[in-house]
């Protein structure tokens, strides 16, 4: 749909170097264009009322000195959409928050795992939890450390984790993981492999921890169930569908994109296991023209952006 008779939505964007490589890519670019949407890019240092005119605002970053810049800029143009609130960005920079809303939510047949926050590494004995546990830093802020996850076979392997961080029990959901990315009136539910299920029997072999990164060698060694993939059902569509929408009234979000497993011992009941604010949508098909219909949504005020 062009619109190039009339004025083009300008999109002022800001964000870290990485996610602009990933994101601000020539084919959205030109996609965008074509259909009246430019995307410009936002010099953070500066203030945004000097910079512009902008008919929406998406960012992502988190330092304090933005948060205020931005609110400075909403304050004086309290009808322009920033996308999004970052008091709704920061429910899901903390892991437990984050999870929260889902259980808020009360659908039928979801939930999350059982999980509990350690602030200190003393007093581990009675967690009331079972092992393999899946142990997360507390803040889920995108960087380095915040994706550094282990999977703990025994109290052993919780001597060497540095506070603050979540403790989650371990559901075998047979090696898939279903992702849903959310972009407005979008959703799409995609499947991925995921860590291999571990049955008792095996449990009692493996010990102390094992970085995420090195768990694909635990099915290479036997220690995983296998997984069979390509005959795995996706979850049902009208189930996928109540989760996003309950989800971005409830996280006031419109862009981000969730985990979802299937519970091994009851494939009636699905767990989410994490959420993410603008997660990677280049690989997603179409993500191009996703994106700009998003975008001129927002601009048509056919998308509720939150506070603004």
């Amino acid at each position: 749909m062009s619109n190039l008779s009339s004025k083009p939505y300008q999109i002022g964007y800001a964000l870290t170097p990485k996610k602009e490589q990933t994101f601000i890519v020539p084919s959205l670019l030109s996609h965008a264009s074509q259909n009246g949407v430019v995307l410009t890019k936002i010099d953070p240092t500066k203030p945004l009322i000097q910079q512009g005119p902008f008919d929406c605002i998406l960012h992502k970053l988190y330092d304090s000195d933005w948060k205020q810049n931005l609110q400075d800029f909403a304050s004086r143009n309290p009808n322009i959409p920033i996308i999004a609130s970052p008091e709704s960005i920061d429910i899901l920079r903390n892991r437990i928050s984050m999870l929260e809303t889902v259980s808020k939510l009360k659908i039928n047949n979801t939930g999350v795992p059982k999980q509990i926050t350690i602030t200190e590494v003393t007093g581990l004995e009675n967690l009331k939890l079972n092992f393999p546990l899946i142990a997360k830093p507390l803040d889920a802020d995108g960087s380095e450390t915040s994706h550094k996850l282990h999977l703990i076979f025994d109290k052993d392997g919780l001597n060497n984790l540095t506070a603050p961080f979540v403790l989650q029990e371990f559901v075998n959901h047979g090696g898939v993981v279903f992702k849903v990315y959310v972009a407005g009136k979008y959703f799409r539910c995609v499947k991925r492999k995921s860590l291999p299920d571990i049955s008792e029997e095996k449990l009692v072999n493996l010990k102390g921890s094992l970085p995420f990164s090195q768990v694909s060698n635990l099915a290479a060694a036997g220690g995983g169930e296998g997984c069979k993939f390509e005959k795995t059902e996706m979850p049902p569509e009208s189930l996928v569908k109540e989760l996003v929408e309950g989800l971005k009234e409830e996280l006031r979000l419109n862009l981000f994109n969730f985990d979802v497993i299937r519970d091994g011992k009851n494939k009636e009941n699905y767990l989410v296991i994490d959420i993410n604010y603008f997660p990677g949508y280049a690989k997603m098909p179409d993500f191009e023209s996703v994106i700009t219909d998003f975008l001129r949504d927002v601009v048509h005020k056919d998308i509720n952006c939150g506070d603004n």
